[in-house]
């Protein structure tokens, strides 16, 4: 197991630091272990890091022990997958904000991960009309019978449908919490918890025991647009939380999806003002099918390694036979490589300059085939 592994858990569970501070304090010292020994003064050092917040980081630092955290998170029987590890969603690699950590209970689906099973994500308001309901219900079922996934957040109302509707007719479903993976909320969907467990997947990337907060579960909702390859809006209020879900589709270059309402319906006038800012309407399940056909498929996952090309320096070429065509970190290059940091770092730049690898967020890197 990667040592790299434990301490994006480590650093996940220091308060204070957040999804993309995890991402600079790897790309500043060139691993999370070596960040996590870093002096006061070299964290100031790193983008985004104030004196007053590096003060509380080391504080918080100081209270937790990776080795032990490791042990007791196993011990505790909660699984959990890094940006270090080949089985983390491969959609989340390419958002600017990607978990450093999520845990998961459930049934995994390797080809979900690698983005060959696509995933669709079906949004809308707590207080859901019966017109809401009724339509998030039939574009679910369909959506399902057609072999793909539904990702919704186990809220009341549309997230509540769109799960159920899903498992009715046999299909897939992953539900994403704004809770640790152990806390479900709301209590009502307990039962609904259960059978995702047993039957499809639940995701979360706040640690076992977090509590529902208000502040936990916008944030949450840029890990049902970043596993998604369209977000289905079905009914929203103007200030509905799933609008930020529509916004960090936009953001991660999601196709979006409005179930069109009534202007005297409130719960609808959000819809309405996504469609006036460019998002595509749903006008029925066959001409959502044609159009969600339409989606690029993402290329398939190739392990065979990729000819070498000629005339290179033999220690670029030693660096890139160890990159393969799917995300690999950064210290397992090293590792492969047998090289120093530094050699390696200086090479990758050499070779994303010649356009033979590319690096993605998290510190990763992958070959261009």
């Amino acid at each position: 197991m990667s040592q790299e592994r434990v301490y994006w858990l480590a650093w996940s569970n220091v308060a204070g630091v957040g999804a993309v501070s995890i991402q600079r304090l790897r790309q500043h010292f060139g691993s999370l272990q070596t960040a996590w020994t870093a002096p006061k003064g070299e964290l100031l050092q790193v983008e985004g890091f104030g004196a007053k917040g590096v003060g509380r980081v080391v504080d918080a630092r100081s209270q937790v022990n990776p080795q032990q955290l490791l042990e007791t998170t196993a011990k505790q029987g909660f699984n959990f997958w890094t940006p270090d590890d080949p089985d983390y969603p491969r959609l989340l690699l390419e958002i600017p904000s990607l978990p450093p950590v999520l845990y998961h209970k459930g049934q995994v689906n390797l080809l979900e991960n690698q983005g060959q099973t696509p995933l669709i994500g079906i949004v809308g308001t707590r207080n859901a009309s019966e017109y809401g309901r009724r339509w998030t219900g039939k574009i679910s079922k369909t959506l399902a019978q057609h072999g793909f996934t539904i990702v919704s957040g186990l809220a009341a109302g549309i997230d509540t449908q769109a799960h159920l509707s899903c498992l009715e007719t046999g299909g897939r479903t992953i539900a994403v919490l704004g809770t640790g993976i152990d806390r479900i909320y709301p209590r009502s969907n307990t039962k609904l918890y259960h059978r995702i467990a047993q039957e499809g997947l639940i995701l979360s990337d706040y640690p076992p025991g977090t509590p529902p907060e208000g502040r936990n579960f916008p944030p949450r909702n840029r890990i049902i647009a970043g596993l998604s390859r369209a977000v289905l809006v079905m009914e929203a209020a103007r200030r509905s939380g799933a609008l930020i879900t529509a916004r960090y589709a936009t953001e991660f270059n999601r196709d979006i999806y409005i179930l069109p309402g009534s202007l005297d319906n409130p719960q609808a006038l959000g819809c309405l003002e996504l469609i006036q800012r460019g998002a595509q309407l749903i006008l029925g399940e066959k001409e959502l099918l044609e159009q969600l056909g339409e989606i690029p498929k993402l290329d398939q996952l190739d392990t065979a390694a990729p000819e070498l090309p000629p005339d290179l320096e033999p220690e670029l070429v030693q660096v890139l036979k160890t990159i393969p065509v799917t995300p690999i970190p950064f210290d397992k290059i090293v590792q492969d490589s047998q090289l120093e940091a530094g050699m390696v770092s200086g090479f990758l730049v050499q070779l994303e300059l010649l356009g033979l690898v590319t690096q993605l967020p998290g510190m990763q890197y992958q070959r261009i085939s």
